[in-house]
C-alpha cells in the first residue's frame, strides 16, 4: 500500500468515525436528523454554508475552468462574493418564518407560504432534478481524484463506491451533525490545501505571480482576458448577475438555515463568507499555472491532479485526495438529505398526513440511499465536464428565485398560479435550451454580440418573471388566495 493511499484511508476513517460520533446524547427524529433540532451557532452554520460553497468541485471544476477558459473562469469568484453578501437580508426572514411554522425543508417553505400543496410538490421535483447532477458532479469528481492520487490504486468506479457508502454510513446515523462536524476537519483541509497550491505552484515554477502570468501571455495570451465574443463582458455580467441572484436557492442551504438556533449568526457569515470567498482565487493560480506546465493536457479537470503529481511527494498527494474525499462527503451529505426530506415532506407526507415522524424519518433515509445509487450511477457515465453540469443544475434553481424573494415581502402580490406557471415556464426553457444547445446568437442573428453573448439563462428568468405577475394578476379575481406576510426583526 503507497503512502498516498494510507493518507486517504486514515481520513476516511476520520470522517466517518466523526460522523458516527456526532449522534451520541440525540434523539434522531426527523427535525434533529434534518436540522438538527434547530440549535446550531454561527460557527456551524458558517462551516456548513462554506462546506456546500467549497466542495470537491472547486478543487477540480474550478481549476479546469481556469485552464479551459482563462479569465472568464472569474465569473465563478465573483458571484460567489456577490450572492454571500445577499444573506444579510434574506436568509433572517427566511430562517425566521422557517421557525414560526416549522418547516424542514425548501418546497416545504414555498408550500406553507403559498399555501399551496401543488407548488411544494413542483418545487421540491426541481430541487431534486437540479441536485442530482451536482451530487454527480461530486462523486464524479471524487472518482477521479482519488484514483489519481492513489497512483491507480483504487479505480474510479471503486472510490465512488467507498466514498458512496462512507457518506451513506453518518448519513444514516446522525443526518446534518454528522455533516457539522466533518465539516470541521474538511474546511481546515481544504482551506490549507488550496491556499499552499495557489502560492506554491506559481512561485516554485515562475518566480513569482507576476512571473506566472507573463508565461501565461507569452503561452496562451487569450486566456488572461475576456474575449470579444462567446464568454465576453455581456456573458461575464449576466452570468455573474443570475447566479448571485440565485446564490441561496439551492434547496441543501435551506436544512442549514433552519438548523441555527439565531438570526444573527447570517448577519456575521454575510461578512466573513465573501472574504472566505477570496480562497477560489488561488485554484485560479494552479489552472493558469497548468496552463504554461502541461500544454499538452485535453481534459482541463485533470489540471490540479497532474500538476500536483508531477511537483510533489506522494506523502501530500495523498493530502490533497484526502481533501478531495472529505470535500465530497460534506456538500454531498447535504444535499443527499435535503433531496430526501423534500420528497419525504412535499410528496410522501400528503399522500399519508398520518405518518409518524419515525416513518417519516425512515422514509428520508430511505430516500439518501436511492439517491445516493442513481447519482453513483450517472457518475460513472457520461463525459459532461464538470463545469457544465453545475450551471446546468445553477440554471434550474435560479428559476425559484423570484417568487421566493417577492414572498419575503410584507405584502406579496404573487399568488401560488403565478408563482407554478413562471416556475415551470423558466424550468421548461432550461431544459430546452440545454438539450438543444440554444445560444442568444441562434435566437437573434441580427443583433450585435453584445446581445447574443448574454446568458441565455435570461431569457428563462425573464419569462418566468413575466408570466409570474401576468398570470398572479389574471387569477386575483377569479380565485381568492392567501397573502402571507413576511415576518420582521
Amino acid at each position: 500500500m503507497n503512502i498516498a493511499l494510507l493518507i486517504i484511508i486514515v481520513f476516511l476513517v476520520l470522517s466517518i468515525t466523526l460522523g458516527l460520533l456526532a449522534k451520541r446524547g440525540k434523539d434522531m427524529s426527523m427535525e434533529q436528523w434534518a436540522i438538527g433540532g434547530r440549535g446550531f451557532g454561527g460557527i456551524f452554520i458558517f462551516l456548513l454554508l462554506a462546506g456546500e460553497t467549497y466542495s470537491v468541485f472547486t478543487l477540480l471544476g474550478t481549476s479546469g475552468l481556469a485552464f479551459n477558459n482563462g479569465a472568464a473562469a472569474f465569473y465563478l469568484l465573483a458571484f460567489t462574493a456577490l450572492g454571500t453578501i445577499t444573506s444579510y437580508w434574506i436568509l433572517p426572514p427566511i430562517w425566521k418564518y422557517a421557525k414560526e411554522k416549522n418547516i424542514v425543508s425548501q418546497s416545504q417553505f414555498f408550500s406553507v407560504k403559498y399555501n399551496s400543496k401543488g407548488l411544494g410538490v413542483f418545487v421540491a421535483i426541481i430541487g431534486v432534478v437540479a441536485l442530482i447532477p451536482y451530487i454527480t458532479i461530486l462523486f464524479k469528481s471524487m472518482g477521479i481524484l482519488v484514483a489519481t492520487t492513489s497512483y491507480g490504486a483504487i479505480s474510479p468506479t471503486v472510490a465512488i463506491w467507498i466514498g458512496m457508502f462512507a457518506l451513506l454510513a453518518y448519513v444514516m446515523a446522525s443526518g446534518i451533525h454528522g455533516s457539522a462536524w466533518t465539516s470541521i476537519v474538511k474546511d481546515i483541509l481544504i482551506f490549507f490545501v488550496i491556499l499552499f497550491l495557489g502560492i506554491y505552484l506559481p512561485i516554485h515554477y515562475h518566480g513569482s505571480f507576476h512571473g506566472l502570468f507573463q508565461a501565461v501571455k507569452e503561452v496562451k495570451p487569450e486566456a488572461l482576458t475576456l474575449p470579444s465574443k462567446g464568454m465576453s463582458v455581456s456573458w461575464f455580467v449576466s452570468t455573474v448577475a443570475i447566479s448571485a441572484f440565485a446564490y441561496f436557492m439551492w434547496p441543501h442551504n435551506a436544512p442549514t438555515i433552519y438548523a441555527s438556533k439565531s438570526a444573527k449568526s447570517f448577519r456575521l457569515n454575510a461578512v466573513l463568507l465573501p472574504l472566505y470567498a477570496i480562497m477560489v482565487l488561488f485554484i485560479y493560480f494552479v489552472g493558469f499555472t497548468a496552463i504554461v506546465e502541461l500544454p499538452g493536457l485535453k481534459n482541463g479537470d485533470f489540471a490540479l491532479l497532474e500538476l500536483s503529481m508531477k511537483t510533489f511527494n506522494p506523502w501530500f498527494v495523498g493530502i490533497i485526495g484526502a481533501t478531495g474525499l472529505l470535500a465530497t462527503l460534506v456538500p454531498g451529505s447535504m444535499m443527499l438529505m435535503a433531496a430526501a426530506t423534500m420528497i419525504t415532506t412535499n410528496v410522501i407526507e400528503p399522500l399519508k398526513p398520518t405518518i409518524s415522524e419515525k416513518s417519516k424519518s425512515l422514509s428520508a433515509k430511505g430516500f439518501v440511499v436511492l439517491l445516493s445509487l442513481v447519482c453513483a450511477f450517472f457518475s460513472m457515465s457520461g463525459s459532461e465536464t464538470l463545469a457544465t453540469l453545475y450551471l446546468t443544475s445553477f440554471s434550474l434553481i435560479t428559476q425559484m428565485a423570484p417568487s421566493l424573494y417577492l414572498s419575503l415581502r410584507k405584502t406579496n402580490t404573487v399568488n401560488k398560479f403565478g408563482a407554478g406557471i413562471g416556475m415551470f415556464t423558466g424550468v421548461a426553457i432550461v431544459i430546452y435550451v440545454t438539450f438543444s444547445k440554444t445560444t442568444m446568437a441562434q435566437l437573434f442573428p441580427s443583433l450585435p454580440s453584445v446581445i447574443q453573448d448574454l446568458n441565455i439563462g435570461i431569457i428563462a428568468l425573464f419569462t418566468n418573471i413575466i408570466l409570474m405577475f401576468v398570470i398572479s394578476l389574471a387569477t386575483r379575481k377569479s380565485h381568492s388566495f392567501q397573502t402571507n406576510t413576511a415576518p420582521t426583526e
